[in-house]
């Protein structure tokens, strides 16, 4: 190791570990209380819980977080187009695997099922932070800019086919705000998101007033009713007959249903909540089984601990923000800037959109609360985001 590396321990962020440690701790408590109502004692073994495993996703994903940290950021950049590459891979790989759920998400290895998108966000994270730390005059050139957006057009497609509409999504601010800070011109994000808005507002459109409008740009069924749910759009069509709107009605009821039962998971909390394991809304089945500990655990820190263990929530993830935008700006070179703001950029986009849906501010995408919602390969991947970010601290007076 570089003698200007050692003892690296003495310059880790406490106070962004200590927090880490927090929101993980909360993670497997509220999961466990998530699935404890439900029969605890279904799985054969014990090591076949939920909350064990995610204390092993979370030990694991800590252990590879140090690891990160032994070896300095600009050594990872220069290997991150082949981490790249081999997401890209596993991205298409995930394609051929049988459908789980309606999704091609999983790669299922044994007993073991890991999720690509999860860890392809890493490594596009690491890619443009190596492709876009390249002189300024470089970073002007067009060419360069589309190169850029090539980089993040291709995970964003193939996981978009799987489909996976969140994850796909998070890498839009993630990658916008990377190109700004490492200088691209103004005018080209400029122009960027102005053509990002009109498609979105284009596809919404379509979604809810004019179908197939965009036959190019087609969402899933799903994802439509996810959409006509969350502007509170009738399901039932134009001139509809009254055996159609009750259909109509009752899809409509469906898909509401989850978003509708988290809203009152939150608000019956009140301030101190019901107690820990005692959230009827979860255990009484009205917060669905199969949401409870991983899209909504939100709303189930909500009930149980009230508006208090919401605001404990809320300020953990704050402290995570604001000490990985310090790193940032404290970062020496504009690669370690880069790089630690599209990890900061990564985890607020996931807090903010997960904890949006359960209080119905955002449609529901399924995006996962880092560290708290069930889930190892999210567990995993955050854990080493974390520790990309820590690199950046420790090897910040290198240069």
């Amino acid at each position: 190791m570089h003698a200007r590396s050692k003892h690296w321990t003495h310059r880790i962020d406490w106070v962004l570990l200590l927090a880490l440690i927090g929101l993980a701790s909360i993670g497997v408590a509220f999961i466990y209380s998530a699935a404890s109502v439900h029969g605890i004692t279904d799985p054969e073994h014990w090591f076949q819980h939920r909350f064990v495993r995610q204390i092993f996703a979370c030990v694991l994903g800590f252990g590879f977080a140090v690891g990160v940290c032994f070896v300095d950021y600009h050594l990872i950049a220069r290997w991150s187009m082949l981490f790249y590459w081999g997401a890209i891979i596993a991205l298409l790989v995930v394609l051929f695997f049988d459908p789980i759920h309606g999704a091609r998400r999983w790669l299922s290895l044994g007993p073991i099922r890991l999720q690509p998108s999860e860890f392809s966000k890493i490594a596009t994270i690491c890619a443009l932070g190596h492709f876009l730390s390249r002189p300024l005059d470089e970073l002007r050139l067009p060419s360069l800019f589309f190169q850029t957006l090539g980089l993040i057009g291709l995970p964003f497609c193939l996981i978009l086919i799987e489909p996976d509409l969140g994850s796909s999504l998070v890498l839009i601010p993630v990658g916008l705000v990377m190109m700004f800070i490492a200088g691209i011109p103004k005018i080209y994000l400029a122009r960027l998101v102005s053509g990002s808005l009109l498609v979105l507002s284009l596809v919404v459109v379509d979604t809810l007033f004019f179908p197939k409008l965009l036959p190019v740009v087609q969402l899933e069924e799903y994802q439509k009713n996810r959409l006509r749910v969350y502007f509170g759009m009738s399901f039932a069509p134009p001139n509809a007959t009254q055996a159609e709107k009750r259909k109509a009605d009752r899809e409509e009821r469906e898909f509401s249903y989850n978003v509708n039962q988290a809203l009152i998971s939150v608000g019956s909390g009140g301030m101190t909540g019901k107690g820990w394991c005692q959230g009827t809304q979860n255990a009484l089945g009205y917060l669905p089984k199969p949401v409870a500990h991983n899209d909504f655990i939100f709303s189930v820190i909500a009930e149980e601990w009230g508006f208090l263990g919401s605001m404990t929530v809320l300020l953990l993830n704050g402290v995570v923000i604001i000490q990985g935008l310090r790193i940032a700006s404290q970062a020496r070179d504009r690669m370690g800037k880069v790089i630690a703001t599209g990890v900061v950029m990564l985890w607020f986009s996931h807090v903010f959109i997960n904890i949006g849906m359960n209080i119905r501010l955002m449609p529901v995408t399924g995006l996962p609360l880092p560290l708290l919602s069930y889930g190892g390969s999210s567990a995993l991947s955050f854990m080493m985001a974390m520790g990309l970010l820590q690199n950046v601290k420790i090897y910040k007076r290198n240069y």
